[in-house]
């Protein structure tokens, strides 16, 4: 019951943050941060502890819930979702550390929807029963939503309604997916099935697999994102508080990238196998076009949020691969960029909160009077554009390594992305930290470096010793 356990209390917890709030000032931000602390304990605890091995997908638990269609709870785990719900749970913390000066306007309600899309995301790693996946995948839609929506910037209502648009009309084909490969359970097997072990042995013809892999695949491409269905993407995060940045960069993008292994790779290895060139021809395009589009931005947030659909890019392009050395990449790539882009978006909040603006054109010498900073400000750039001996060269190498022998010429066009992000990320380091004082700022306060300190620490230890990730994942290495 580790994962019944986290999620009701992740909800239990936000409805008292909302309810004390009414009572007491300030109490929200406290029950939440000890909330998730506590349930992050627990959860690395029961797992060290646990006897089971992780190295396949596990069952936990499975219940029945709804009888009349054979709908369970029922929920598994393997290291791929241990280590995505390890990252859900730091960046948690990170994010109610980076709301606690930020929010002042019905905290009560905000640490709610922040701990019920946490709740979420943790069931979307977990859910093995794909009408309960779906279930948690629209419980993490609604407050995600709520939070650009109440608590996000200027034009936030409008990206608000996008995000939900978008994430909604790709959740719908999964939907119809999702029935459709019930349907031919209930044909071969005579009864109706949303257990997604039962659905590894069903015989689907590749003509029919071919559509329903489609229906899983675009879904999972909004969320990941990738070019073409990326441009919610830039608007939600321009427009959505610190937290919301954090949460949508650090772990909403890889609950994409978690369906497209788990729900496409696995369950249609034939249709995505025919479907890779594609995949990999729409990884470059991304990694390329978000690598320019990044340049062009002004906006901090905008620039690193065109950074993400680049960085997403190689995830693609690795996953589709279909090698053993691509996807240790993927995986490494996944969780270097939720520390780096949660990084980078917590650092635009911090000089947010002190200029006001997130208009590069408006910064400039902040490096003399936030010299602390300044200097972590230049590590998170260095990380984001792949420096070695932080996570995100590692996992970028490995992804291009093992993809080259299978689309050499797409991997070297794919690699000048590695030329492109050197140059806006240093770009977004000049305009900021460089030049000419645009004004003398607080330096990095206690809470701002632990939040600073923390990320970076990891983006180092993952780094230099990737085998901290990468010696869980040689069994799921060979797809």
């Amino acid at each position: 019951m580790i994962i019944t356990i986290s999620i009701i209390g992740l909800l239990i917890s936000g409805s008292l943050a909302w309810f004390f709030e009414g009572i007491k000032a300030n109490s929200a931000r406290w029950i939440a941060i000890y909330a998730v602390f506590g349930f992050f304990v627990f959860f690395v605890t029961s797992i060290i502890s646990s006897p089971l091995n992780f190295n396949e997908l596990t069952l936990l638990t499975r219940l029945p819930w709804i009888d009349s269609f054979h709908i369970e709870y029922a929920i598994s785990l393997d290291y791929l979702s241990i280590t995505l719900i390890f990252l859900t749970f730091f960046l948690a913390m990170i994010c109610i550390l980076v709301s606690w000066q930020e929010i002042t306007d019905k905290k009560g309600f905000y640490y709610f929807n922040l701990l019920a899309t946490f709740a979420g995301i943790i069931g979307v790693f977990s859910a093995t029963d794909l009408f309960l996946f779906f279930f948690f995948w629209e419980v993490m839609l609604l407050p995600m939503t709520a939070l650009i929506a109440i608590w996000g910037h200027e034009n936030r209502y409008f990206a608000a309604i996008k995000f939900f648009i978008f994430t909604q009309v790709s959740s719908l084909l999964m939907l119809v997916a999702i029935i459709a490969m019930a349907y031919f359970h209930y044909s071969q097997m005579g009864e109706v099935s949303f257990f997604y072990q039962d659905w590894l042995s069903l015989n689907v013809p590749i003509e029919i697999s071919r559509y329903i892999m489609l229906g899983f695949f675009i879904a999972f491409a909004v969320k990941l994102p990738s070019f073409p269905v990326h441009s919610w993407l830039p608007d939600a995060h321009t427009q959505a508080p610190t937290a919301g940045s954090v949460l949508l960069a650090g772990v909403l993008l890889k609950t994409g990238a978690y369906g497209l292994i788990r729900f496409v790779i696995f369950l249609f290895p034939k249709a995505a196998a025919e479907f890779a060139p594609i995949a990999s021809l729409l990884g470059v395009i991304s990694i390329l076009y978000g690598a320019k589009m990044a340049f062009a931005q002004t906006d901090f947030k905008r620039l690193v949020a065109y950074s993400s659909i680049s960085h997403m890019g190689f995830v693609m392009l690795a996953l589709f691969s279909f090698t053993t050395i691509a996807y240790q990449g993927a995986i490494i790539t996944l969780v270097a960029h939720g520390l780096s882009s949660a990084a980078l978006f917590s650092m635009a909040g911090m000089i947010y909160s002190r200029l006001h603006t997130r208009d590069l054109n408006q910064m400039g010498g902040l490096w003399s009077s936030a010299p602390r900073m300044g200097g972590f400000a230049l590590a998170f750039a260095a990380a984001a554009f792949g420096l070695p001996g932080l996570a995100n060269f590692v996992g970028e190498f490995l992804s291009l390594v093992g993809a080259y022998q299978v689309f050499p010429v797409t991997v070297i066009i794919a690699s000048f992305g590695l030329v492109g992000s050197a140059i806006y990320g240093m770009v977004l380091f000049q305009r900021c930290f460089q030049g000419p004082a645009s004004e003398d700022i607080a330096d990095l306060s206690a809470r701002e470096l632990v939040i600073s300190a923390s990320l970076l620490t990891l983006l180092i230890i993952f780094g230099l010793y990737p085998n901290f990730l990468l010696s869980y994942f040689i069994p799921l290495g060979a797809l």
